[in-house]
């Protein structure tokens, strides 16, 4: 048999010989790319779009908490002058109880009774319902003492300046919250870029199992990538439904 009679007959069998088929064809493949380059465009909008509300919260927060923080100052000074002037009112009423001893040592009825209805009058119009129930513990007392060591009171005057301090403390944290949660979402759409720049590559690979194995690291990615999202808490008050009212 010559030369040409055998490479005649291998080249009979090489066509006759089925090709093996590869596991996903070409075309299939691109459609899956298609598909996934959608839903990953679709993703990282979301997750910008979330981003930035968490964004915004942050901002709002702050400036929530700088202005509660700025009337709990006002409030806490308006304590502390409610506070001196109790205690000025409380030395005037000491003078006048120190009067109404010498009065009484002086066996002077009118005079004492005088002095208790001065008292009377200033506790009753320059006291509040707290002081004057100081004041009354103060003078059943046994020992020498003032209103102002009963326990808790002097709290008392700031307790409305405390609770707008811890109120804007709470706006504080949220809006740290809102601030690390917004850096996560731009984590997020960081790997739905790359998700989106593997997707991207995959075609210039003329081998299909190569653009195969580059699609499913993105596909993982995207998988990933999204189970990490989700698990982001929503901005605070967030309700999709309130956009399109």
């Amino acid at each position: 048999m010559s030369s040409e009679e055998t490479k005649e007959e291998m080249k009979n069998t090489a066509e006759e010989t089925p090709k093996k088929k590869s596991f996903i064809s070409e075309g299939k493949l691109e459609m899956l790319i298609a598909i996934f380059l959608g839903i990953t465009a679709l993703l990282t909008a979301w997750a910008t779009w979330i981003g930035s509300l968490h964004g915004g919260n942050q901002a709002t927060n702050y400036t929530k908490s700088n202005n509660t923080a700025s009337d709990a100052n006002s409030m806490y000074n308006e304590a502390s002058q409610s506070l001196v002037q109790d205690m000025m009112t409380w030395n005037i009423i000491t003078d006048y109880k120190f009067d109404m001893l010498l009065a009484e040592a002086k066996g002077d009825s009118v005079e004492v009774k005088m002095i208790e209805e001065k008292v009377d009058q200033i506790v009753e119009d320059s006291c509040t319902e707290e002081f004057q129930e100081a004041i009354t513990w103060a003078l059943e007392q046994e020992e020498d003492v003032t209103p102002f060591m009963k326990k808790g009171f002097i709290e008392s005057y700031y307790a409305d300046a405390n609770e707008k301090y811890a109120e804007s403390q709470e706006l504080l944290e949220q809006g740290m919250q809102d601030n690390k949660n917004g850096d996560t979402y731009n984590l997020v759409t960081v790997i739905f870029s790359l998700v989106l720049f593997l997707l991207g590559i995959v075609g210039i690979f003329k081998n299909i199992p190569n653009r195969f194995v580059v699609f499913v690291i993105a596909v993982i990615l995207l998988i990933l990538g999204t189970i990490f999202m989700l698990r982001i808490p929503m901005p605070t008050g967030f309700s999709l439904g309130s956009f399109f009212n």
